[in-house]
């Protein structure tokens, strides 16, 4: 079945930061985090991206709730070794940048660090994990708690609910049948699609929200590059061209070159329109970008 939606990166770059649009965000939070989410505002986030490549391969947001804590949506396309160092500097940083010189450390604000990573992060079996700080007993094995003094204080039940709390969900590993609220929503992360079926908070806003069919053609067309430039990250074509255009310059005959280009223009077209159904985009609208026929592109 073909998607008719967009795909939740897309829909972070362009259409979440809508306060119209906040419901979708909200219920897929409220369904990550168990607790009711309003989104109060979005804030500025300082990861810049640096270069073109980049561009394509993240894509955050910063939002504040209604209890004034802090949460971090980052998207991650392609690999990136030091990816959980990464999450660390930026939950400090938002600690230290969110608070005002001189005011004492009970105004150090919550963090949650959301990160949706499409590629394969560390070794675990799992597709969603939760990291959170508890001081626990070296000789006894017991869990510091707080005074009842300070939960009252803080409003909160224990010490780890006033450090930053990391979620990490491994959207390509999911590969089957949702079975649960964020199943339903990492199920859409992965395929762009949303099954009748699902009843997650924010899926019913996005069915309305993110469709394909509301978007301009221009919209469309940037839409789909970026679906192909995150594609190619995936699957590291950058290195596999470099190395074919090194083969064929080594190669040294004009009419070897002009094949070799004829060949490696098909050879990319294929790439594309493979992609482009692996993602489940219509027939007619990859028969739009690449300007082969639905038969060529069935038989590729």
């Amino acid at each position: 079945m073909a998607s008719n939606y967009i795909r939740f990166d897309w829909a972070m770059k362009r259409l979440l930061r809508n306060k119209a649009n906040f419901a979708v965000l909200e219920g897929f939070l409220t369904t990550l985090l168990n607790e009711k989410i309003v989104i109060q505002k979005l804030l500025e986030s300082e990861s810049n991206q640096e270069d073109e490549f980049d561009k394509y391969n993240r894509v955050d947001m910063l939002a504040e709730n209604s209890k004034g804590e802090l949460i971090l949506i980052e998207v991650q396309n392609n690999n990136e070794y030091a990816y959980f160092q990464r999450m660390l500097f930026g939950t400090s940083k938002l600690v230290t940048e969110y608070i005002n010189r001189g005011e004492g450390y009970d105004k150090v604000r919550k963090v949650y660090s959301v990160n949706i990573v499409y590629f394969s992060l560390g070794s675990g079996k799992d597709i969603v994990y939760h990291g959170k700080t508890e001081f626990r007993g070296i000789h006894q094995g017991d869990v510091l708690e707080l005074t009842p003094f300070q939960k009252q204080t803080f409003k909160v039940d224990s010490v780890s609910q006033l450090y930053p709390e990391y979620y990490i969900l491994k959207v390509n590993d999911f590969n089957q049948v949702a079975r649960s609220p964020l199943e339903e929503w990492i199920y859409y992360m992965n395929t762009g699609d949303i099954p009748d079926s699902a009843t997650a908070p924010g899926l019913d806003e996005a069915r309305q929200r993110l469709k394909l069919d509301k978007m301009t053609k221009e919209e469309l067309n940037a839409y789909y590059r970026h679906l192909d430039n995150i594609v190619i990250l995936r699957d590291n074509i950058y290195t596999e061209r470099a190395e074919g255009r090194a083969e064929g310059r080594a190669e040294g005959h004009a009419e070897g070159r002009a094949e070799g280009l004829m060949e490696g223009r098909m050879e990319e077209k294929r790439e594309m329109v493979h992609n482009m159904k692996s993602l489940n985009i219509p027939l007619d609208t990859i028969s739009q970008v690449t300007g082969l026929s639905i038969e060529e592109i069935k038989s590729l």
